[in-house]
């Protein structure tokens, strides 16, 4: 009967300055009720208040402020890949006349306010109108739903 040899190594080494992000994870994705259980889930004040500022920056806005939109987007959702993330959101525009909503498309990194009756992207015109509700802070907009963001981080699931 073969038996196998073990080798110890006493001296061996441990690398302890290797940080989380500098490993690999390896996650399961999310499908199905799964999927839809974390997305009804309660948006983190952090998350609503990175999103809520849009309008801080004025009518346009740096990189640097995208960059820190989507990180907080990454940061929110750290279980979900990035086609599973919002397709864009939309929210009340507050830097006043002529502007009504804005929208981050999170896809193409862009932040776009829009004026009174200006044509949306398609995908997010059926947000439109819930945006401007006043008991939303704004809307995520799926593929096949839209979720309704309330200032204390509350969603609500609109089909559709």
């Amino acid at each position: 009967m073969r038996r196998p040899i073990i080798h110890t190594n006493v001296n061996q080494k441990v690398d302890l300055s290797v940080t989380p992000s500098q490993v690999s994870r390896t996650t399961v994705e999310l499908t199905g009720l799964a999927l839809e259980k974390r997305l009804r889930q309660k948006r983190s004040e952090a998350y609503v208040n990175a999103i809520t500022k849009l309008d801080a920056g004025g009518v346009t806005c740096s990189h640097a402020q995208i960059e820190e939109l989507k990180q907080a987007i990454q940061s929110e959702f750290p279980e979900l890949t990035p086609y599973q993330y919002p397709i864009g959101i939309i929210a009340k525009c507050y830097l006043g006349n002529p502007y009504e909503v804005h929208t981050l498309d999170v896809k193409l990194d862009i932040v776009q306010h829009y004026k009174r009756g200006e044509a949306l992207p398609p995908q997010m015109d059926r947000a439109r109108s819930i945006a401007l509700h006043p008991g939303y802070a704004f809307i995520e907009v799926y593929s096949d739903t839209l979720r309704a963001v309330t200032k204390n981080g509350d969603v609500a699931v609109i089909q559709g």
